[in-house]
């Protein structure tokens, strides 16, 4: 069998015996399996690279690559955000996860919420090996992405939706486990609380950049670019900054058709919402939310020292912002 990419490959690293049995090959719709295969074919993994990216100069003390720990723990991020992905296919009915068919379309909404909570459950099992700080950290990381999830749902074809409220909502889904993947990182290094607190600063701003520009990307890019239709946030009813933007800044005439439009999830009219949108200046808007965030992420890195790892970081944040896809 050929080695898996990514997750895979680190998952067999951190802790072999615990996902042999998962591996032996079987095409069955087993949990196990699932979980596995699906986590190492695609979507967005982001998270657990800035994982990743962290703790290698958290954890460089004379040593030619990261401490086993920081490995497990990156390994942990990772299945919390594969897991996580499994449920918001369920959740949003996706039928594709970046080009490929989605665990619920393959086998079925029930394997794919197993597989899901299988992976939530070894993520907190390997937290637990790294120490209770660490698996209290992980498990107030998996709520608040629920809250997020929740706010996200609770606000489902409301063309009222407020900046406030998009905020706080991208701020659990996404920016929470950014800022956890980079404070682990430092927690099993033994760093000092202010660096710990700075690198939960980077990985959290991090987070809500990359948010924004995915919203905005949903709406400007094409299919084959996202690995998904383009416009699904809006069909889905979930309306993001650039809609809410331009909602909030249009002529009442054109407010009241955009609402219609978003009201009804149409998304044959997607191009008539992204006409507004480019007129009203709301993508500009939404590419400057986005950039000031990354600033943000660059300024909390002040305090660390100087050197290429430092400069990895920096490197990240300039990517979230100008990712195109």
């Amino acid at each position: 069998m050929s080695p898996r990419p990514w997750v895979g490959a680190v998952v067999v690293t951190a802790d072999g015996r615990a996902f042999a049995g998962a591996t032996d090959g079987r095409d069955g719709p087993h949990a196990e399996v699932v979980a596995l295969r699906a986590a190492t074919s695609a979507g967005a993994d982001t998270r657990g690279a800035t994982m990743y990216v962290t703790l290698e100069p958290c954890s460089h003390h004379g040593r030619t690559g990261p401490c086993a720990d920081a490995v497990t723990g990156a390994v942990a991020i990772e299945l919390v955000h594969q897991g996580s992905l499994y449920h918001d296919d369920v959740i949003d009915e996706a039928e594709t996860r970046r080009g490929v068919p989605s665990v619920n379309a393959r086998w079925s909404n029930i394997v794919a919420i197993l597989a899901g909570d299988f992976l939530l459950a070894r993520a907190s099992a390997l937290a637990a090996r790294l120490g209770g700080d660490v698996a209290e950290i992980l498990a107030t990381t998996i709520a608040e992405l629920c809250r997020g999830q929740v706010l996200e749902l609770q606000h489902l074809f409301d063309v009222e939706r407020s900046e406030e409220g998009y905020s706080s909502a991208i701020e659990g889904k996404t920016a929470s486990l950014f800022g956890t993947s980079c404070r682990v990182g430092g927690m099993v290094s033994g760093l000092a609380e202010p660096t710990l607190d700075a690198l939960t600063r980077y990985g959290f701003h991090l987070g809500m950049c990359f948010q924004i520009v995915d919203d905005v990307l949903d709406i400007t890019a094409t299919d084959a670019v996202l690995g998904k239709p383009a416009g699904q946030d809006l069909v889905e009813g979930v309306y993001t900054l650039p809609v809410i933007h331009a909602i909030a800044h249009c002529a009442p005439a054109v407010r009241e058709r955009l609402r219609e439009i978003v009201a009804h999830g149409d998304g044959a009219a997607l191009p008539e919402v992204l006409a507004a949108i480019r007129e009203h200046g709301s993508l500009e808007y939404s590419q400057q939310c986005a950039l000031a965030y990354a600033q943000r992420a660059d300024a909390a890195l002040d305090t660390l020292p100087p050197g290429q790892w430092k400069q990895a970081l920096v490197g990240l944040a300039r990517y979230a912002i100008e990712r195109r896809s």
